[in-house]
């Protein structure tokens, strides 16, 4: 593979760098870096005027479904979408049967991730923090991180027990492996459709209260400050409340960090009216005034990254009565789009500020080698297109599920290409 990436705008924040440049990328290698170079006729050109050259982003919160769930979507359809998306690399939530909390089925995501997408995607597993993320015992938390996760969850099973999540804060230390903790205290929301508020009311919906999530962090937070070399990750955090409650422990200088998911801060429960099945998920949709925190937490650094929580579901299992129907929409392929849209475009964010969120914060988090774009660098690279005009269509999404809320949606800005690991693909 030799690529000459012409006249594109390179913003490295890593190496403070946003200059319009060329690349000359061989066998997967950045060869040279440099204004008006020329190629030969064994490159191929690709035109990058008005389009932005940034480090690989990283999703990492998604659901692959892979193993126990292959109805919903596979380690390689999953790929798919996120390479579709404008992502290199993606983190697997360990939401599987049999759960990530053995050595052998962490590697087993990593080989099935590298065959599938022969390397263009990179796969990183979260392991379980619990044995069968049931919250009742630690998962063998030194074999998953010998065997490469990068993190532990129980996503989606909140860790109840207080002594437990002490545990796993003091073990999950040793490894310097952060804690993502789905943040929903779950006493306050069993049977709970939506936020509950006026909207709620006024469907005569059950509510989830916004509490349950702030009291589930507040607990954590207790912990962590007794426990302060563990490193703690809010998942889609999602209330006014729980932001308030990470930005003052990130002024104690506390190692917590959080991530938002673009649905939470483009959609309010008052678009749950429709009944809409794909308007369902957790934490649900709240207010107009907890979207506009969101966006001022993303603005002052508050929330570190922007996460999807691509959660697919079939049509089947969405296609029911609202109360019947499963918690989650997919997002890989809408993320950057709606990124854009809702946050460079109505100036919350610069497109730096962006790029950090997709790619520079979350490998910090993870402790992943940050991404270099300098001569003898391998190329790991997102490449964007922040004026294109686009309409979501769910029929082309590379997804195996198409539960999303934003079909026939007009978004400004998207992903027009990735590379890594001598792989490209670019959008046609």
């Amino acid at each position: 593979m030799k690529l000459h990436l012409k006249s594109g705008r390179l913003i490295d924040p890593v190496q403070g760098k946003d200059a319009a440049t060329d690349l000359l990328i061989v066998e997967g290698r950045i060869e040279r870096i440099g204004t008006s170079l020329s190629s030969d006729k064994s490159f191929e050109v690709i035109d990058l005027k008005n389009k932005i050259i940034a480090p690989g982003f990283i999703d990492m919160h998604v659901h692959l479904r892979e193993p126990g769930f292959e109805h919903k979507e596979t380690i390689e359809s999953g790929c798919a979408s996120a390479a579709a998306g404008g992502f290199t690399a993606v983190c697997c939530m360990p939401n599987t049967n049999p759960a990530i909390d053995e050595e052998s089925v962490a590697r087993y995501v990593q080989e099935e991730g590298r065959r599938a997408t022969d390397g263009l995607v990179d796969v990183y597993p979260i392991g379980a923090a619990s044995k069968g993320r049931k919250g009742e015992e630690l998962s063998p938390m030194a074999e998953l991180a010998k065997a490469g996760v990068v993190a532990f969850s129980d996503d989606g099973s909140p860790i109840a027990s207080a002594e437990l999540m002490r545990r796993v804060f003091e073990y999950s230390s040793m490894y310097q492996l952060p804690i993502i903790q789905h943040a929903e205290e779950s006493t306050l929301t069993r049977n709970g459709l939506m936020n509950e508020g006026l909207v709620s009311t006024r469907l005569g919906m059950p509510g989830i209260p916004p509490i349950a999530e702030e009291l589930m962090i507040v607990r954590d937070i207790v912990l962590l400050r007794y426990i302060p070399r563990a490193k703690y990750h809010v998942a889609h955090i999602s209330t006014i409340g729980s932001l308030e409650c990470v930005r003052r422990a990130k002024a104690e200088k506390m190692n917590i960090t959080c991530e938002a998911a673009p649905h939470h801060f483009t959609l309010t429960d008052e678009a749950v009216c429709s009944f809409d099945t794909n308007l369902k998920m957790s934490p649900p949709l709240r207010t107009r005034e907890d979207v506009q925190a969101l966006k001022e937490a993303l603005r002052d650094g508050v929330i570190d990254v922007i996460a999807t929580d691509h959660a697919p579901h079939t049509i089947d299992e969405k296609e029911v009565e609202f109360a019947q129907a499963p918690f989650g929409i997919v997002g890989l392929e809408t993320a950057i789009g709606l990124s854009i849209s809702e946050l460079v475009h109505q100036q919350v964010l610069t497109l730096n500020q962006l790029i950090e969120k997709f790619s520079v914060n979350p490998r910090r988090i993870l402790s992943l080698p940050a991404i270099r774009i300098e001569e003898g660098a391998q190329a790991n690279l997102t490449l964007l297109d922040p004026a294109v005009e686009w309409t979501v269509d769910i029929q082309s999404f590379k997804s195996k599920s198409k539960n999303s809320p934003f079909h026939g949606r007009t978004l400004k800005g998207r992903a027009v290409g990735i590379i890594n690991n001598g792989k490209a693909l670019f959008a046609k």
